[in-house]
């Protein structure tokens, strides 16, 4: 820990603290978050990660910085998944994504004396190890690459998406960065979240992830600047979680209001420091590494 601050330190890297507690929480339809209180009439979520306050902090000025912090997720409990965890998130100002896959990159070989990382699009994993366009490929494509690949799947299944997240997690995900690192980058612009879609044939988000002994360490985004879109996309998850039958959330607007009054150019990443202690330490699992996982809470 003290390594990751020096690491920030040394470029000048403020270090700032936000709260644990909002009125809302992410609209995602994939991640849970967990409601911790009633006060005022009002829940109050855990946040399941310190991104939109962090934001806040950037469009008011605070230029360039990092957090070391707690996050809550409900239901994520697994091998890599603690419902409480630590993660370390931050900004560069006008830094895009490749770049600050760089500075990962730095920070990976500090920590972990890792080599230099490998990195590949989205596009070129999916044909390296699949043989497959994964920004054109057919439901069909899809389903029968899944069935090569050794997945059984009972559900009829007609999301583009859901296809590839589970041909990803399953088929590829595994293989990934055992020699060194693997970050892969620019995803198709449906599974954008908050990044900004590039005005390419075919549109990708300006995203990336980073893998490390087929685990996923890290997720990060030139960052989304414009506030109607990014309330689009938030009311298309609201909607989503109602087709799923999940709780509805406040838009946060406190977020949109930073964006509007202006975010400037960034690329942002957070990164799972239990999994990157785990990784350190060589163990299997976090609970290894954490003073007192869930199950003994």
């Amino acid at each position: 820990m003290q390594n990751i601050r020096d690491f920030f330190n040394q470029k000048k890297i403020l270090e700032v603290e936000t709260p644990l507690l909002s009125y809302t929480s992410v609209t995602d339809p994939f991640i849970a978050s967990i409601k911790a209180l009633v006060a005022d009439n009002k829940s109050y979520y855990l946040q399941t990660s310190p991104e939109y306050a962090m934001k806040r902090l950037l469009a008011a000025g605070s230029g360039s910085i990092y957090q070391i912090t707690k996050a809550f997720r409900q239901g994520e409990l697994g091998r890599f998944h603690n419902p409480e965890f630590t993660m370390l998130e931050w900004y560069r100002i006008d830094f895009d994504h490749h770049q600050l896959m760089d500075e990962v990159d730095e920070l990976l070989r500090l920590t972990l004396r890792t080599q230099a990382a490998e990195k590949i699009s989205y596009a070129e994993l999916f044909q390296t190890y699949l043989k497959i366009d994964p920004h054109h490929a057919t439901l069909n494509e899809l389903k029968i690459t899944a069935t090569n690949c050794g997945l059984v799947i009972h559900n009829d299944i007609h999301d583009q998406d859901t296809w590839l997240n589970l041909l990803m997690s399953h088929c590829i995900e595994p293989q990934l960065g055992f020699e060194r690192p693997c970050m892969i980058y620019d995803f198709p612009a449906s599974q954008a979240a908050l990044a900004r879609i590039q005005a390419s044939s075919p549109k990708v988000a300006s995203r990336f992830e980073v893998y490390i002994q087929g685990i996923e360490l890290a997720n990060g985004f030139h960052e989304l600047q414009n506030a109607a879109e990014q309330r689009e996309r938030f009311e298309n998850n609201l909607q989503e979680r109602k087709q799923q039958g999940l709780p509805s959330l406040a838009i946060d607007e406190n977020f949109l209001a930073a964006l509007q009054h202006g975010l400037p150019d960034c690329a942002g990443v957070a990164l799972g420091i239990d999994r990157l202690m785990m990784l350190a330490a060589k163990k299997n699992t976090i609970a290894e590494i954490l003073s007192f996982d869930f199950k003994r809470a």
